[in-house]
């Protein structure tokens, strides 16, 4: 075993290799935290622990899986799959199945995902006639779920005056009285949503204190992965089920804090020390990932920050280019430099699409990059766009399953009582809703109390509702005795969604068609591997999807594309060039946190996280004008580019050949910076810029401003203040639009505008 560590720093030795009582294992960006993590587990294996008293705690279920196959390999896969490895939210749903009695549900509880969550929110605010452009769903999903990770119950929430003035100072009074109908609807219908999952675990340990030292005694080693994104309820389960033990890990960076708006609190990974004096400091400082360039500018511009966990990353990797500052004159441009670098260097150097990554602040600028890539024939993934799961025809199919395994989870009842339409509309709907909530029960109890239940019914539509009913419950039979792939075939089958797109007549319903198929390959594989008499239900595999989160859900095919995605979904990943694009105030930092020294800080790590993904080369884009609900506005370079040492940074020329946005160039340009403030563009850049209107190839410049006079032809010697001498190749255009292609000695071909070339005829 000691072998098998030989092959890790000194720094990462020791921090797998002291495994007892508390340890906080700082690890700066790209310095192979996962790794130490892993080799520690292995480890503690090793010294004769039972995998089965190691927690082992990651951020997504992909994660997880990926390290528990590398511990097999290490230490034997029968003992890897044995471990407690997963998200806090999938192994804490696997207690609450075990504990479900004490927790007040059944083991058969649906799990409600953002979007079901979100609907639900929305049909509450509706019946409660409130306005939902005040009380948008997805602002009061996000109020709620703060209040769950703080551990607010909705009875707690009524009575906390300082979470009820807040709601109305935010002109929302009603918050608390849709989180009680909220609460009261998703437990009616045995469901919880993913901050349920969190809370309900924290109040099964503080009202069952039998449980809770079952799992104290049970998990004799405690690790947790990305500690300081975890957030109140995150931190109280790690405390509490490390108590009995004392062994409890935590690695992460606090360098890498950025998801306070999700609830996640620094303080966690900051205050570690109080809360286990007598804890170990491992600090894992060397970057595996980035050139020295890269590493030297992240850390000047990170030391910026007041409240930090003092450390010095370095790397042994080459020292590798500058950082390019690249400045444009429109948002616009911007996009077309960037494509067009990245098209410059797949044409130059050993690169793929996948190599790049292009990292933005905000979704919404998304879309001027793929206007761009789309120009360029640029091949680019958004990531984080609507996840194979969320399609319509798949949500639709795995409400069937979900139906079938919990009769009470109202939101797949409304999905699929009338999919495939079969003569069960709005107004029967409504009427079996009405009579849930009137008598305080479920859409099913009602359905399965008919023909009495709905008097107001008549007997074709009550028929209608029941054939529905009979077969969920044929269906339901069916899915506790066969495994998930059969049960799945059958559901897909005779509930007529597979008929829906048997014959396709357009490519919308082809590809609906190929999803289809697709989820069913995806269960097949689910299934695969296990011996006959241990197949998965239907139930483990719409656990399984429930539980995964954006990164899980991320396709594996087609990944040789550019990739295009905001910061905060960059985290963990890593890419051969990154671009980092808006750089400026109002954009990044965002105007929400200009005001909050606290909030400002998260920023600066987010720019942190976003420059570390680059393992050979970043560039910082920004851009001087910018549109802002349509109306161009003037902007300024952040000030997180002036974080950063002048000596990594360079401003490259860039020749750009084609933009839309001439007549915005003609205005007077912004008013630079003094100096002193500007000290990272090394040489002043002369953007070149021509006009995009058809060539008119040949067409002489006979009259044009600037330094010369006269006829301009190919073939002259001319002579420009910033290029120096070149000769004309050719011109385009009449006057006051005409262009030249001259190609300079030192520079190479250029394109320039004449009106503000200012050029000298030499001869």
């Amino acid at each position: 075993m000691e072998e098998f560590i030989q092959d890790l720093n000194t720094a990462q030795k020791e921090a797998v290799v002291n495994y007892k009582g508390p340890s906080l294992v700082i690890a700066g960006a790209g310095s192979g935290k996962t790794r130490v993590l892993m080799y520690r587990i292995a480890y503690i294996l090793s010294k004769g622990v039972k995998p089965e008293n190691i927690l082992a705690l990651t951020f997504t279920n992909k994660a997880a899986n990926e390290m528990k196959e590398r511990i097999g390999n290490m230490v034997g896969q029968e003992a890897a799959q044995k471990l407690w490895m997963g998200t806090f939210h999938s192994i804490f749903s696997k207690i609450l199945r075990y504990e479900a009695k004490a927790a007040g549900y059944s083991s058969n509880y649906t799990i409600y995902d953002t979007v079901d969550s979100r609907n639900l929110l929305r049909k509450i605010i509706k019946e409660m006639n409130l306005d939902d452009k005040t009380y948008k769903p997805q602002a009061v999903q996000g109020r709620i779920s703060s209040a769950k990770n703080n551990l607010l119950t909705w009875k707690s929430y009524n009575k906390n005056t300082e979470v009820l003035k807040q709601d109305e100072q935010q002109k929302r009074p009603k918050i608390a009285d849709i989180y009680r109908v909220y609460a009261t609807r998703c437990k009616q219908a045995d469901a919880m949503d993913f901050d349920d999952l969190l809370l309900n675990i924290n109040i099964l340990f503080r009202d069952h204190e039998e449980i809770l030292k079952k799992y104290q005694d049970k998990f004799h080693y405690i690790l947790v992965d990305e500690y300081q994104d975890t957030n109140f309820a995150q931190y109280l389960i790690v405390k509490k089920l490390s108590q009995k033990h004392g062994n409890v890990c935590v690695v992460g960076d606090d360098a890498q804090s950025i998801y306070s708006f999700r609830g996640a609190k620094i303080e966690n990974i900051l205050n570690f020390q109080k809360d286990y004096p007598e804890y170990q400091l491992f600090k894992l400082e060397q970057n595996y990932r980035s050139t020295q360039t890269i590493v030297d500018a992240a850390n000047s511009m990170i030391k910026k920050n007041s409240k930090q966990i003092p450390k010095k990353v370095f790397s042994e990797e080459d020292k590798g280019e500058k950082i390019d500052v690249l400045e444009s004159y429109t948002d616009k441009e911007e996009a077309i430099q960037i494509a067009k670098a990245v098209s410059d260097k797949l044409a130059n150097e050993e690169y793929s699409y996948k190599d790049f990554a292009v990292l933005y602040r905000t979704n919404a600028q998304s879309r001027n990059f793929e206007e761009a890539f789309r120009k360029y024939n640029i091949p680019y993934k958004i990531y984080g766009g609507i996840s194979f799961y969320q399609r319509k025809e798949i949500k639709d199919l795995l409400a069937y399953f979900r139906l079938c395994i919990n009769f009470h989870d109202e939101e797949a009842f409304v999905r699929i009582i009338n999919y495939p339409t079969r003569g069960i509309g709005k107004t029967t709907q409504d009427k079996i809703l009405n009579a849930a909530s009137a008598n305080n029960t479920t859409a099913w109890d009602i359905i399965n109390g008919l023909p009495g239940s709905v008097p107001e019914l008549n007997s074709s539509t009550a028929k209608k509702v029941t054939s529905f009913r009979d077969m969920i419950k044929e269906f339901s039979e069916i899915v506790k005795e066969t495994n998930a792939y059969d049960a799945a075939m059958t559901i897909a089958s005779k509930s007529g969604i597979l008929k829906e797109f048997e014959n396709p007549t357009d490519t919308e319903e082809q590809t609906k068609n190929e999803n289809l198929q697709e989820i069913l390959n995806g269960i097949k594989d689910f299934t695969d591997g296990f011996p006959e008499e241990e197949l998965p239900t239907l139930q483990d595999y719409i656990e399984n999807v429930s539980l995964m989160t954006n990164a899980d859900m991320e396709d594996e095919e087609d990944l040789n594309k550019v990739t295009l995605m905001t910061m905060h979904s960059a985290k963990g990943l890593e890419f051969k060039e990154v671009f980092l694009a808006g750089i400026e105030e109002g954009v990044f930092p965002s105007p929400m946190s200009m005001n909050s020294d606290k909030e400002l800080e998260e920023e600066r790590r987010l720019f942190y996280v976003a420059l570390t993904r680059a393992e050979k080369k970043a560039t910082i884009s920004h851009a001087n004008n910018r549109y802002k609900w349509g109306v161009s506005q003037r902007t300024q370079p952040s000030r997180f580019i002036y974080d950063i040492e002048p000596e990594y940074l360079s401003q490259p020329e860039f020749n750009i050949t084609e933009t839309q946005d001439f007549e915005d160039f003609q205005k007077p340009k912004q008013k630079e910076a003094p100096s002193t403030n500007r000290a990272y563009y090394g040489v002043k850049k002369n953007l070149t810029k021509i006009n995009s209107t058809p060539s008119q190839k040949g067409s002489p410049a006979t009259k044009a401003s600037g330094e010369y006079k006269g006829e301009l032809k190919p073939g002259m010697l001319v002579e420009h203040n910033r290029f120096g001498r070149g000769t004309i190749v050719e011109l385009e255009n009449a006057m006051p639009d005409t262009k030249a292609k001259i190609d300079f000695k030192k520079y190479g071909e250029k394109n320039l505008l004449l009106k503000f070339a200012k050029l000298k005829i030499i001869s």
